[in-house]
C-alpha cells in the first residue's frame, strides 16, 4: 500500500495568538474575535520557561462554568502548561496517535523553539479525507 505522506507542517493553521499570560481572559477573547483566531498561545516569560495553551473550551470550562468575570482572570491561571508540541516535519498520522495517547486536542506546532503553527485533529482529519 503505497501512503502519501501528509506532514503536520502541510495541514496546521494559522487561527492563533500568541499573548502574554498576564493578560486577562476578557483581553484574550477580544484578540480572538478581532483576529477570527480559535487559541491562545501563552508566550515565554524567559527563555527557559515553557509555551501555554488557552483553548475556548478552557475559558468555558473554567471562567463561564465557575462564574468568574473575564476581566478578572488572567490568562496564566487558566492555561495548559507545559503544552505538548508537534514537530513540523511529523507524520499526521502518529501527530494523531499522540494526541489520543495524551488525551489532547490541539498542539502548537513548534520549530527552532518558536511557535509556527497549530495543529488541531480538525486538519488532520480533513486533510487525510481529501488524499483517499
Amino acid at each position: 500500500m503505497n501512503t502519501q505522506l501528509i506532514r503536520v507542517k502541510d495541514v496546521m493553521a494559522q487561527k492563533w495568538i500568541m499573548l502574554d499570560g498576564l493578560k486577562t481572559v476578557s483581553e484574550g477573547l477580544a484578540a480572538l474575535r478581532e483576529q477570527h483566531a480559535e487559541a491562545l498561545i501563552i508566550d515565554k516569560r524567559h527563555e527557559h520557561d515553557e509555551y501555554g495553551l488557552v483553548l475556548l473550551s478552557d475559558i468555558g470550562k473554567k471562567v463561564m462554568a465557575r462564574d468568574k468575570a473575564a476581566d478578572r482572570v488572567n490568562l496564566y491561571e487558566i492555561m495548559s502548561k507545559p503544552v505538548l508540541p508537534v514537530h513540523p516535519d511529523m507524520d499526521i498520522r502518529y501527530c494523531a496517535r499522540l494526541f489520543e495517547q495524551f488525551g489532547i486536542n490541539q498542539a502548537p506546532v513548534i520549530d527552532n523553539h518558536q511557535v509556527i503553527g497549530l495543529i488541531s485533529y480538525t486538519e488532520m482529519v480533513l486533510q487525510q479525507s481529501l488524499k483517499k
